[in-house]
């Protein structure tokens, strides 16, 4: 996230509170200097000794104080907390609560139109009186009802089949764009104007392709899915270009480091990683020790949020 700060004379923060001293004296210079509101100013900065460079009540703000004191005799704010809420009534609060329980995911801004309420109260009502938080959707893989059984038998046949000394790599892709992509949602600008900042980014981005497996005894890789380092799509062959020359020599230096005997490796079901050519390699490196879609133990449809990739090492 980007922040941009902007420091603020102290001294121009305090002037900024202004006292009853100061509003009357603001009415009556008005009145004596022809209600000119550049001869008040002027006369409130000799007054009250305040440096060319700090503020004063703007225009707006002395014609306020003329107005209180015409309507009101004052030019103090009168105290709100006795007045009886027009908007913000039980009845209303109810109304409002009773509208959102019944069609949570509909915006306040139509809430608002269908109940006859300004979408500032409410919104006011929500906050304040509610309690009422918006909360963001999470996106997910859509599931069938046959899903969460299949599911359930992978985790039950991995704790049967893989022994608890066993060195289980698991496995995953992941697409990472090139061009600065960001989510608008969580990026913000804090300042005291709106910047109007604009991001750029091309029609079609660049990204690049990225392979890891992840074990108990550390992780393997990242292996980019480059050619003359332009990158490449991941089909059958490069996947299993990648596994003789990659992944075979870095497993190889493991079972030497570590003393590996036992190794199982887990793959999602993706068209590249499912080949034909692929599970042949596949069976060849992990005979009887292979977790995929039509191996040793079958990896489940539409699965692929199951990945220890995913919780390890983010969103990959």
């Amino acid at each position: 996230m980007v922040c941009f700060c902007f420091l603020v004379n102290p001294i121009s923060v305090a002037n900024m509170i202004w006292t009853g001293a100061h509003r009357g004296f603001a009415v009556r210079a008005y009145y004596e200097n022809n209600k000119s509101v550049i001869a008040t100013q002027r006369a409130f900065r000799r007054q009250f000794n305040i440096p060319r460079n700090n503020a004063v009540p703007n225009a707006n703000t002395i014609r306020s104080w003329i107005r209180q004191m015409e309507e009101t005799g004052s030019t103090l704010k009168t105290n709100t907390h006795c007045r009886r809420k027009s908007i913000r009534t039980p009845e209303n609060v109810q109304r409002v609560r009773t509208a959102f329980e019944q069609s949570p995911e509909r915006s306040a801004r139509r809430h608002s139109l269908a109940l006859g309420i300004s979408d500032r109260s409410l919104r006011r009502i929500l906050h304040f009186d509610l309690k009422f938080h918006p909360f963001k959707i999470m996106i997910a893989q859509e599931l069938r009802p046959v899903d969460y059984a299949n599911r359930q038998n992978l985790c039950e046949q991995m704790l049967a089949q893989i022994p608890p000394h066993a060195a289980f790599f698991s496995s995953d892709e992941a697409h990472f764009h090139l061009s600065g992509c960001v989510n608008k949602q969580n990026f913000r600008y804090w300042a005291e104007e709106n910047p109007r900042i604009i991001h750029e980014r091309p029609q079609h981005s660049p990204k690049v392709t990225v392979w890891c497996a992840i074990s108990q005894f550390g992780v393997v890789g990242p292996y980019f899915f480059e050619e003359e380092e332009v990158t490449v799509t991941v089909n059958s062959q490069r996947y299993v270009s990648m596994l003789r020359n990659f992944l075979q020599p870095k497993l190889e230096e493991m079972v030497e480091e570590h003393g590996l005997a036992d190794l199982w490796f887990q793959q999602d079901g993706a068209t590249a990683h499912t080949a034909r050519i692929s599970l042949d390699v596949l069976r060849e490196m992990f005979p009887g020790r292979l977790v995929s879609l039509r191996g040793d133990v079958g990896w489940p449809a539409r699965s692929p949020d199951l990945s220890i990739c995913d919780f390890f090492l983010g969103d990959i």
